[in-house]
């Protein structure tokens, strides 16, 4: 008996097989930084979802090439908001007394570790443009000699996949506050399970759970919505007059 695909069938395969190598990629990652076994398994399943959504996304769009003008604005970009990182993980370890009482209340002022994951493909557009920019952002952490180590950029790739499946899932035709918000939103339900294995494996289920409430919270708001002001802001400057998120009276 012979095996044979419907039309298009080996194309349907192709985004739960990206989706299956890139997670098993990252699980060997993760591991081999000697990383604790859990945290491999929740980064290796985000990255394997993500991927396969964002490859279905990116297949089913059209128009997507990356000009010139997109690869060094977001690379720009997401370089300064890897410096920002740096210095938020200070501000971090600043604001902890503030929140002795409640330690997951800490979690509202997290989103702006996501930034990158919005604003980003709220300029230039195009497929791909959040997880790159929250991967290069994270990268750069790392490299300026981030406190919390390489575990940043496995961070930065499942935040950046989570965020990018927000974009995905209108086929890249949508660039609305509403997918900003929900891309911020996303990248925060990617990072909470990874703090709740590396940071605080020994919270309660009802601290962790508000940990993650809030982190989604913060996500919509610190990165969506900031992000979403920051290109209204910038598009009547002329700054972004080589995107269409500059030369649109609104975004679409």
């Amino acid at each position: 008996m012979s095996l044979t695909l419907p039309p298009g069938g080996a194309r349907r395969l192709l985004d739960p097989a990206v989706g299956a190598v890139l997670g098993a990629v990252t699980l060997l990652l993760v591991l081999a930084y000697d990383q604790p076994r859990s945290a491999a398994v929740v980064a290796a399943l985000v990255v394997a979802v993500g991927a396969a959504l964002v490859t279905h996304g990116v297949r089913t769009r059209t128009a997507t090439a990356w000009r010139t003008v997109d690869i060094v604005v977001a690379a720009v970009l997401a370089v300064a908001c890897g410096v920002v990182f740096w210095a938020w993980a200070y501000l971090w370890d600043a604001f902890k007394p503030a929140f002795v009482a409640f330690p997951p209340g800490q979690a509202l002022i997290y989103g702006m570790w996501f930034l990158p994951c919005a604003l980003v493909p709220l300029i230039v557009r195009r497929p791909g443009a959040a997880v790159f920019a929250e991967l290069v952002a994270a990268t750069v952490e790392w490299m300026l000699f981030s406190q919390f180590g390489a575990a940043v950029v496995v961070y930065g790739l499942v935040q950046g996949l989570l965020a990018e499946c927000a974009f995905a899932a209108t086929g890249y035709r949508r660039w609305t506050l509403g997918t900003a918000m929900a891309a911020g939103a996303l990248a925060g339900a990617g990072a909470a399970p990874l703090d709740w294995v590396y940071s605080y494996p020994l919270w309660s289920v009802a601290w962790k759970a508000a940990y993650l409430g809030l982190v989604v919270v913060s996500g919509a708001v610190l990165t969506g919505l900031l992000s979403w002001y920051a290109v209204r802001a910038l598009a009547p400057t002329g700054a972004l007059s080589a995107f269409a998120a500059g030369r649109e009276r609104e975004l679409v």
